[in-house]
């Protein structure tokens, strides 16, 4: 396998669907879904978990595993900037929602 550093979202994942097992290759940290996807396809990994949008452009089969929530965080104190008000606006475009879809996403 091919990890993830430890602290991530995917980190978390796998060591919960691993419940305490550490196979060949868990200590094998990589700290992004590419940098995964690169070592399945170098061969130096039989697989590992990284993002279905990475794995399809890397050209490696996918299993889905579990859906991720992305959520769009700002300070209180920052909620009415211009640049934050700007990109809520852009998300709330049917061409962006219909944009993420596009790249799997569930706007």
């Amino acid at each position: 396998m091919v990890n993830r550093n430890a602290g991530s979202g995917t980190r978390v994942l796998i060591d919960k669907l691993l419940a305490g097992a550490k196979p060949h290759g868990y200590a094998v940290q990589p700290r992004n879904h590419n940098a995964v996807a690169a070592a399945v396809v170098q061969q130096r990994a039989d697989w590992g978990l990284t993002l279905d949008i990475i794995a399809q452009k890397a050209g490696l089969g996918f299993i889905p595993v579990r859906d991720e929530q992305y959520d769009f965080v700002v300070p209180k104190a920052r909620e009415s900037r211009a640049a934050v008000n700007a990109f809520r606006a852009l998300l709330d475009e049917p061409a962006t929602r219909a944009a993420l879809r596009g790249l799997g996403l569930k706007p």
